[in-house]
């Protein structure tokens, strides 16, 4: 195994990647280094709602004026700063998102994959940005079709391994602690 393990997850909306490197946190001891937390940070330090789509409008502009890799050379600094053997990245969208960490020894990407209606069930009872608790079909899936969610399905066809979380979790859990004794193999 590399000195470092980044692993990158890529899936659709409430597909269950925070379950994914929650469960790599707690079982493997992994650092999770978040893509939304540096727009989270900003949000709060402005006073806007962490909403999906002022997330993707400030990626989008932090992009367009820094360039399109400026979050991914910030992640990788922070993966490259970390004490920990596991770096998980629960929230890869765009190939930019990578560009700079796709060449480590240690980077794998990973699809986590869920079905449409269990996606948009998870995300009315998680909760995890401000919009997400009244959340309905309609804007569900026009949240889908943000300039940041778009190019989810291209990248998740990159991806080497993946996992199925249309069961339950702990379906789930068998097929990460599966996964990770094969990379760690």
């Amino acid at each position: 195994m590399p000195k470092k393990l980044i692993i990158g997850l890529v899936g659709e909306i409430a597909c269950g990647k925070d379950t994914v490197a929650a469960y790599l946190k707690k079982k493997y001891g992994a650092e999770t280094i978040s893509f939304s937390q540096p727009l989270r940070d900003i949000l709060d330090r402005i006073f806007l709602p962490q909403t999906r789509e002022n997330m993707a409008k400030l990626g989008i502009a932090l992009r367009g004026i820094f360039g399109q890799d400026m979050l991914s050379r910030v992640i990788a600094d922070e993966v490259r700063a970390s004490k920990k053997k596991i770096a998980v990245l629960p929230n890869v969208r765009l190939q930019s998102d990578i560009v700079h960490l796709q060449n480590e020894p240690g980077f794998i990407l990973i699809n986590v994959d869920a079905d449409i209606k269990k996606r948009f069930e998870r995300i009315k009872n998680r909760g995890q940005n401000a919009d997400d608790k009244g959340k309905t079909w309609a804007e569900f899936l026009k949240d889908a079709k943000l300039p940041t969610e778009i190019q989810i399905r291209k990248l998740a066809k990159k991806c080497k391994y993946k996992l199925d979380n249309n069961g339950s979790q702990k379906d789930l859990i068998q097929q990460i602690d599966k996964l990770m004794k094969k990379i760690k193999a």
